[in-house]
């Protein structure tokens, strides 16, 4: 797992839209980086909609939310649309990224997050994470 401090990898992966989204076009902006291990579970889920309650709280505060998992931009897109995700759902099937911010270990997706400043350095890694109550630890530790 990457630690405070440490320069977040870029990316270059796939949207919902079929648009290709990079770390580096995020520069000057404060981004939440979350990791799940697959659409439409019970978890993820939970996790999702929790940010998603959230999601004006964070804009107000300047953040950009991002959620990544393995499966495919059809998949984000019919999960996004079913919950009325406001964010973007970021597309990894390689897991080239999940595995360089160490959301992966023993063949399996792990529940990660990170608040990435504007210079693309880690400000806060997030190893324990509960889907529902995720949000607002995240927003207590920005404010």
């Amino acid at each position: 797992m990457l630690q405070q401090g440490n320069k977040a990898p870029d990316f270059a992966l796939e949207d919902q839209n079929n648009e290709i989204q990079r770390l580096s076009d995020q520069r000057g902006k404060t981004v939440l980086l979350y990791f799940y291990p697959k659409d439409d579970t019970p978890g993820c889920t939970k996790e999702a909609c929790a940010i998603a309650d959230m999601y004006n709280d964070f804009g107000r505060l300047g953040v950009k939310v991002f959620g990544v998992s393995a499966d495919s931009p059809e998949s984000h897109k019919a999960f996004a649309e079913k919950y009325n995700l406001p964010f973007t759902l970021l597309s990894d099937p390689g897991r080239d990224t999940i595995k360089a911010y160490g959301a992966f270990d023993n063949s399996r997706a792990k529940r990660v997050s990170y608040l990435i400043d504007g210079e693309g350095v880690v400000m806060k890694a997030y190893s324990e994470v509960d889907p529902a109550t995720h949000s607002l630890e995240i927003l207590k530790d920005l404010a």
